[in-house]
């Protein structure tokens, strides 16, 4: 699956389940790490748990696995798709770390046609 459809599926993925305040963020140029972070919060652990899983799964059911995730058990549950990372907060934990402001320099992509408004 190409970085552009895992992006596109994940945000898709993501709004369907209810996670709020989706951004994706282009950090090709900033970063070896990956092309993009996507960057959501739940509405509490156990929200956020259940997104993951979703992403988990559906991504599963096209072919595509995770690298590595990390923090089940916590307030930021990371899935790192390669060059594709997506993000999972609680509301509180997501402004703890600001992941926005940290990348503020990353260009935000438009995913309005992905969405649900």
């Amino acid at each position: 699956m190409l970085t552009q459809e895992i992006l596109e599926n994940s945000v898709k993925i993501l709004d369907n389940k209810k996670a709020m305040d989706i951004k994706a963020l282009k950090i090709t140029d900033l970063t070896s790490v990956a092309d993009y972070f996507v960057i959501v919060n739940g509405t509490s652990t156990t929200h956020i748990k259940a997104l993951a899983e979703e992403l988990e799964d559906q991504l599963a059911a096209l072919g595509q696995e995770p690298k590595h995730i990390e923090g089940r058990a916590t307030g930021w549950i990371l899935l790192d798709y390669g060059n594709v990372v997506v993000h999972i907060f609680t509301p509180d934990q997501r402004e703890v770390f600001n992941l926005e402001k940290l990348w503020q320099d990353a260009e935000e992509v438009d995913i309005s046609a992905w969405v649900t408004e």
